[in-house]
């Protein structure tokens, strides 16, 4: 919800400025534009999220979404200095669930990705690794 704040204000503020500046039409149309692309790249910042239910996981990434089944995930991964969670799944590929980050909010990100590794323990196929 930050993201987007800050994005639709910056995008109101720009606009309106471009508004008030006494410049040509392509001159302000360079402003809409540029504060169109720092809005849609708030955009593209806020997305990522996972979201479990009874029937799986929704791991929404900054352009993908992908549904898995809990029998999909073997393991959850959070070891120090990875930028986010890492999924292992049966087809022993791995994926990003890059809505658990350890960023700036680190002891929520721990307590959310063992949240999710206990999911999986209880719905998926076998217990996970590397605690």
């Amino acid at each position: 919800m930050v993201l987007l704040t800050v994005g639709v204000l910056a995008f109101v503020v720009i606009t309106g400025i471009s508004f008030l500046l006494e410049i040509g039409g392509g001159e302000r149309a360079s402003f809409v534009f540029t504060a169109a692309l720092f809005l849609a790249v708030l955009v593209l910042l806020s997305r990522p999220r996972v979201t479990a239910d009874e029937g799986g996981l929704t791991v929404v990434n900054l352009t993908t979404k992908r549904r898995l089944e809990w029998a999909e995930v073997l393991g959850v991964h959070l070891r120090p200095g990875d930028p986010w969670v890492a999924l292992d799944l049966a087809d022993g590929t791995s994926m990003a669930a890059m809505g658990i980050q350890p960023g700036i909010a680190k002891q929520q990100a721990l307590r959310d990705a063992r949240a999710l590794r206990a999911l999986v323990e209880h719905h998926g196929a076998g217990p996970a690794t590397d605690r």
